[in-house]
This record gives C-alpha cells, sequence and structure tokens, in this order.
C-alpha cells in the first residue's frame, strides 16, 4: 500500500507530517511522491490565510483526481475550524483536527474496512494534552525540526490559530531532552526547536522550565552544534534572556523576531503586545549583545484602519531598523476573528501597492546584511558529500 503526504503551512506541519509518515511506514506502507498514484493521501492543511484554506481545497481535489478509489484525509488546522465545510468537499473520507494525527493509521484502517466517512474533531480547548509526535527517523540527516509546544494564548485580533490549534501545551521536558540526546545519537548537528507560540513553553508546566532552560540543556549535549529556535514573539528577550542568549556557544545568530506592523495604533488594533517603540529596543538590544546577529520578521499590510500615515509609519520603521529579511503579508480577512469586522477594511488595490514597497525595501535591506559577511570566513554544516 502507498501513500503520500501534501503538507501546507508552517513548519509544525512538516514536523507533524513527518510523524505522521513514520507511523505509515511502520505499519507497512510505502511513502511516494505527492504525485505518483497513491492507494491513500494525507492533506495536512492549514487555515492561517484565505490562501490556506483554498489551497488545502485545492489539494484535496487534486488528491482525489489522482486517484478516485484512494483514501483521501485531511487533518490539521483547516479541518479542525471547519470540519463541516471539509467533510462536504467531493471525496473527502477522513477529517481530523489538530489533536489526533496521531491516530491517523488507526482511523484509514477503520475507513478500509467500513466504507463510511469518519469526521473526528476535537473540542481544542477542553483537550490541553500535548500530542507527542515523535520521530525516529528523519529524512535530512544533518538538521532537525523538534515540535516542543503546540497552542496559542494571545489571539491576536486577525488570526484563527488559537482557534485550531487551542491553549498552549508543552512538551514534557525530560522528552525533549531525551530527544535531542538521541538525535545527536544518530548525527544530528542542528536542531530547530519549534512550536505555535515557542516563546510559551513550559507555561502549562509546574517547575521551573521555560524556552531558556530548554536551551540551555541543549547546550549541553554532546554532537549537537547549532541550536535555533522557530519564530518568537519580541518580549521574549527582555535583558536577562539576552544576557543568557549572548555566552551561550551552540545558540546560531538568527531570530525570528514577529513584528506585523511598525506602527504602534495598528498593533494595537492587532492586539499585539508590544509597541514599535519596544521591539526596536529589543531590536537594538539584540546587535549591541550578540555580534552578526541576524533579525528577520513578518509584516502584515492593509491592516483594516491602516491609514496611509500608518503605512509611512511602517515603512520608515523598517527601513531605520533594518532588518535582515522580512516576509510580507497583505492582510487576509478571516471569518470569525475581531479583525474581519472592524470597519474601513483596505481595497486589494492600495495592500497590493504597500506589498511592493515593503517588498522593494526589503530587497534593499537584505543586501545591506549579506554584504557584511563578503570576504570573511563563516562556519558552515555539511548537508552531503558532494
Amino acid at each position: 500500500m502507498k501513500v503520500a503526504f501534501i503538507t501546507l503551512g508552517c513548519r509544525v506541519n512538516s514536523y507533524e507530517s513527518e510523524a505522521m509518515a513514520e507511523k505509515f511506514i511502520k505499519s507497512g506502507w510505502e511513502i511516494v511522491d505527492n504525485d505518483e498514484k497513491a492507494d491513500a493521501y494525507v492533506i495536512n492543511t492549514c487555515t492561517v490565510t484565505n490562501m490556506g484554506d483554498r489551497k488545502s481545497r485545492q489539494m484535496i481535489s487534486r488528491a482525489r483526481k489522482a486517484n478516485k478509489d484512494a483514501v483521501i484525509a485531511a487533518v490539521g488546522c483547516y479541518s479542525q475550524v471547519e470540519p463541516e465545510k471539509v467533510a462536504e468537499i467531493e471525496g473527502v473520507d477522513i477529517v481530523l483536527g489538530t489533536k489526533n494525527k496521531g491516530d491517523i493509521i488507526h482511523y484509514v484502517n477503520k475507513f478500509i474496512e467500513e466504507r463510511n466517512q469518519i469526521v473526528n474533531v476535537k473540542d481544542v480547548f477542553t483537550d490541553k494534552k500535548f500530542e507527542d509526535l515523535n520521530i525516529d527517523e528523519y529524512q535530512d540527516k544533518t538538521r532537525a525540526f523538534l515540535k516542543i509546544q503546540d497552542g496559542c494564548n494571545r489571539f491576536c485580533s486577525y488570526c484563527l490559530i488559537p482557534y485550531a490549534r487551542g491553549g498552549v501545551c508543552s512538551k514534557n521536558p525530560e522528552k525533549v531532552i531525551g530527544e535531542i540526546k538521541r538525535l545527536a545519537e544518530h548525527g544530528f548537528k542542528e536542531i530547530i526547536l519549534s512550536g505555535i507560540h515557542i516563546a510559551s513553553y513550559g507555561d502549562d508546566l509546574k517547575g521551573d522550565w521555560n524556552l531558556i532552560s530548554i536551551i540551555e540543556k541543549a547546550e549541553q549535549i554532546d554532537g549537537i552544534e547549532r541550536i535555533r529556535i522557530g519564530s518568537i514573539e519580541p518580549r521574549f528577550f527582555d535583558e536577562d534572556t539576552i544576557s543568557k542568549i549572548k555566552n551561550m556557544k551552540k545558540m546560531c545568530p538568527h531570530f525570528h523576531l514577529s513584528l506585523q506592523s511598525g506602527c504602534t495604533e495598528t498593533l494595537e488594533r492587532m492586539n499585539r503586545k508590544y509597541t514599535a517603540e519596544e521591539y526596536k529596543e529589543i531590536v537594538y538590544k539584540l546587535r549591541e549583545n550578540i555580534s552578526d546577529v541576524s533579525i528577520t520578521t513578518d509584516v502584515i499590510v492593509g491592516f483594516p484602519g491602516e491609514t496611509d500615515e500608518e503605512f509611512e509609519k511602517t515603512y520608515d520603521f523598517l527601513k531605520e531598523i533594518e532588518l535582515a529579511k522580512m516576509h510580507v503579508f497583505k492582510y487576509s480577512p478571516r471569518e470569525g476573528t475581531k479583525a474581519a469586522a472592524m470597519k474601513n477594511q483596505i481595497n486589494g488595490n492600495v495592500k497590493d501597492k504597500r506589498s511592493a514597497e515593503l517588498i522593494e525595501l526589503d530587497k534593499i535591506n537584505e543586501k545591506k546584511f549579506m554584504s557584511k559577511f563578503l570576504d570573511r570566513e563563516m562556519d558552515v554544516l555539511f548537508e552531503k558529500k558532494l
């Protein structure tokens, strides 16, 4: 039996798809590319934007066209938020949310046996347990992503992710450290600690565990040469945290520091928990303490009520702080969020114009950052023999 995976969205989804694939392999299935004919297709969906929803639907349809007799399983964030809509898509046999991906084999076998559509989406606000999806055999043998946290309690006004992933839940710290040790024993040199809101790791745990304590433990593990963390919010970097990171030898000097807007008024409507000035201070503190630090970010243009003046504040802010790289997104209204009901929605042409301006600025800033490394020797990790 052959199974193919189609994964949309974030690194956490990628990690979970690899973990699900491993469960299929252990059950005797063969993993094939998603453009090949398979007996089952697992579409790991995304709902962070309208585009994510649309691509999820498109991938489901593509899988059905590839083999009309295959088992089609739609799992993940879009399925969690809109299970009824997903179940109505022609050809969908199994609908699972974000809390039971580990049971995928059970549900595929159940459908093959009974041939009745299965819809099993748990309530993410009552099921607060961390789903322990582990990977024993990574495809990449140099770098490993490790999911250590799920969920988010922030409720930004534009975002559905808390409804798709539920509240904060953290992986048992002893299991995290054990998995990092096992990865090192298998030859992995670099780990990327990932989560939906990774800065909140440990908030739901007893004791003093937090993200920094995990990183400090990982620093002590022989064989691990590099440690990275996924996208993180600015306020994680207080003076104590920066001081600790400054003295770490294995921590990569790269932080994806979520911004979304360089205008404090816009940030307030977004329900972000910092001001533009606070963000700038953190950027400068990181640069003062960590040499060659690379700071990247995400920016949303065209958020409801974003006036020309507010956008200019964002543009000038980003021009001033010169980040190494930024990903620019045009605001996408998500039904059920506060932002979708706000007045003064911005039309598409304005979003396109603002997006284009920031993308051009990003090219300039990125080139400035990269030029600092001309004619310098830097350490690298080899991924394969040439």
